[in-house]
């Protein structure tokens, strides 16, 4: 398939919602392979859509690579729905593809439940926790056209312009493409 550059912040196709997948066609299937091969070539465990140019409501995940979770099958998520989020957050540290060398601490619930469907167009419904809710309301936000400085506060978002300002006059040294 295709390695493709990852959008970068100040793209614009990063902050627009995606639109809902009708059939699940060879085409898509074919993007799905252009996304977890982008995704592996900039060391990823997530990635939505729009992170490489498509404007689908699809993102795809594998774990397999991080410690404890080696038994992790890859996932795709087509028009993917959180239905259950816990009351109880954690704060973690996350970095995003997009948003390259830039990392920030992001309070997220502990437990989700998301509605989703898989590529042979079967509704299923999971429940996640931990790494794995964290990464799934991550690119879940993608595609609702958010990003990490929208979920800390102000002082915080402060504190990442400068980084912000880099990655968007692309004045970044990274080892995978990003757009132009």
């Amino acid at each position: 398939m295709a390695i493709l550059p990852i959008t970068v912040y100040g793209d614009k196709i990063l902050r627009q919602k995606a639109k809902p997948v009708k059939s699940i066609d060879d085409n898509l299937i074919d993007k799905i392979r252009n996304m977890f091969d982008s995704m592996r070539n900039a060391n990823g465990i997530g990635l939505a859509a729009n992170q490489i140019g498509y404007t689908e409501s699809v993102f795809v995940v594998d774990l397999e690579g991080v410690e404890g979770y080696e038994k992790f099958k890859p996932m795709v998520f087509i028009n993917p729905e959180i239905i259950l989020q816990s009351d109880e957050t954690k704060i973690i540290e996350e970095g995003c593809l997009s948003l390259p060398l830039l990392r920030a601490e992001v309070e997220r619930p502990e437990k989700i439940k998301i509605r989703y469907l898989d590529t042979d167009e079967n509704l299923k419904e999971i429940e996640a926790d931990d790494l794995f809710a964290r990464v799934i309301l991550h690119e879940y936000d993608h595609l609702i056209g958010k990003l990490i400085p929208d979920r800390v506060n102000e002082e915080i978002k402060k504190q990442l312009q400068p980084e912000l300002e880099k990655i968007k006059k692309r004045e970044i040294k990274i080892d995978y493409p990003i757009t132009e």
